[in-house]
């Protein structure tokens, strides 16, 4: 079996730094949505926030129900193709930048909605290319025909 695809648990680092990143810049130079104290803004933000979380949860109950880790430092012992898996590859990832723009929109700041790409290309970087080096030597063809099959975010 192959070790760990990551010696530190890059993803929920690179997140959290991009949400404090994003409220410093913030207090430097705000930066604001148009018309901030619209509803709207924290209608579409808490929506987002929860759909992130709750996708969140369903990766992690399906990750849990087939007994592997989530955690992104560990070696996976199943190749998780069903639920969330079904729709994207790094679906926990995905509820993490859907929180971070959430973020932005609930309170209307522009920065959390710049850092969230930021942080979803250096999660690509840091830990998905290495988590996908390891599924492909842990699974093989198995990997590759899922990985032909289901996009690596949502669209591509």
């Amino acid at each position: 079996m192959d070790g760990a695809p990551n010696r530190i648990p890059w993803p929920p680092i690179v997140f959290l730094a991009a949400i404090v990143a994003a409220w410093a810049l913030d207090w430097l130079l705000p930066l604001r949505l148009p018309h901030p104290a619209s509803p709207l803004w924290q209608v579409a933000g808490l929506t987002l926030i929860l759909a992130g979380l709750m996708l969140d949860f369903w990766t992690a109950h399906t990750l849990y129900r087939h007994r592997t880790t989530i955690l992104p430092h560990r070696a996976v012992t199943q190749l998780v193709t069903s639920g969330p898996f079904a729709l994207s590859r790094n679906p926990i990832y995905i509820g993490n930048t859907a929180v971070v723009l959430g973020l932005g929109l609930a309170f209307a700041i522009v920065w959390p909605l710049l850092a969230a790409p930021v942080a979803a290309f250096a999660v690509q970087k840091l830990a998905i290319e290495r988590e996908e080096d390891h599924l492909a030597r842990r699974f093989g063809r198995a990997w590759y025909l899922y990985a032909a099959r289901t996009p690596r975010w949502l669209l591509f």
